[in-house]
């Protein structure tokens, strides 16, 4: 009997691990030819969800918890999570029910006619309109400037068949991003589009601080166009530079007298200059941040408790040097 493993990452989720617990069953049981885990991964959260999953895994073996010691950020606890399934393929989808539970049984449908990865699209969403559009522009510039022919409004949420787990598993990557490692690593998948739906409950964890360290985190990995239009906006500056100078030479040598340049022109370019300077400085300690994190090479996760998992499978000492 093939097994599938459901993997919900989980941060200050009280209010919906429970009942997504029994929606993600529900669908299940429509397939009794397979067998199943839910596991959640939970990202130290002080909300009391830790002890919201210790009272599910007591009420049913089949539901898994990994306790993390400190919030290791929602791009590591994920992937972690992703090489301690068990199943023969495993599907990653978000504990707020932006993700729909009734996908389930396309997503194992799609992985049955051969595909190794099943990603799910975002095609429409119920939430904020200035916020999909931001989405869709980051998208699309990400797409353009990337080597790796980047997934346009991909999160995530999808079935990864555990030959895909292994290629996980072997990577030796501190600050991996599931969504590049898919395009740039993975098999040939299917895409399945579907409307995001608006958060069943509770806040959402993201902020500005958290989808920018994501958005750099793919810019910095997967593209180049940082660094290379360093270069070409210090060409074309100073090729500019020297235009104007020529342009105030001539005007000064015609008209002596009556042509005064004075000091605005000087204080503009010195602003004009240390912002390029500014701006290109910071693009560079990105791409230096980022090769210090993967130097390092910490591990993804640092478990503090696990629940429910057999003795014999229990993964977390092989992976967690990843």
């Amino acid at each position: 009997m093939k097994k599938i493993s459901m993997l919900i990452p989980t941060y200050n989720e009280i209010e919906n691990v429970e009942e997504l617990s029994i929606a993600i069953i529900a669908e299940l049981e429509k397939l009794p030819q397979y067998d199943y885990e839910i596991i959640f991964i939970d990202n130290d959260s002080v909300d009391g969800t830790r002890d919201k999953l210790r009272e599910l895994c007591g009420q049913n073996r089949k539901i898994k918890a990994i306790l993390n010691a400190k919030n290791f950020g929602q791009n590591n606890s994920p992937i972690y999570g992703l090489t301690q399934t068990t199943g023969d393929c495993a599907i990653l989808m978000c504990a707020d029910f932006q993700d729909p539970v009734d996908m389930i049984p396309k997503l194992i449908s799609e992985w049955e006619n051969g595909y190794k990865i099943v990603s799910a699209i975002k095609t429409t969403s119920k939430e904020n309109k200035l916020m999909r559009f931001l989405r869709t522009c980051y998208y699309k510039m990400i797409k353009k400037f990337s080597e790796v022919e980047q997934i346009e409004h991909f999160t995530g949420f999808g079935l990864y068949d555990k030959s895909f787990i292994q290629i996980l598993r072997d990577l030796e990557d501190p600050t991996p991003f599931l969504r590049g490692i898919v395009a740039e690593l993975g098999y040939r998948r299917k895409e399945i589009p579907y409307e995001q739906q608006r958060r069943k409950a509770g806040k959402s964890k993201n902020n500005f601080y958290s989808l920018y360290d994501i958005a750099m985190l793919s810019f910095t990995s997967y593209t180049k166009i940082g660094l290379r239009l360093a270069t070409f906006v210090g060409f074309a500056v100073s090729g500019i530079s020297c235009v104007i100078a020529v342009i105030y030479l001539i005007l000064k040598l015609t008209h002596w007298n009556s042509f005064v340049a004075g000091t605005a022109p000087i204080l503009i370019g010195m602003f004009f200059l240390g912002a390029v300077q500014l701006i290109f400085m910071g693009f560079i300690g990105e791409y230096i941040l980022s090769i210090n994190h993967r130097v390092m090479k910490r591990p993804l996760v640092i478990e503090e408790e696990r629940i429910n998992f057999e003795p014999e499978l229990d993964l977390g000492e092989q992976t967690a040097e990843l």
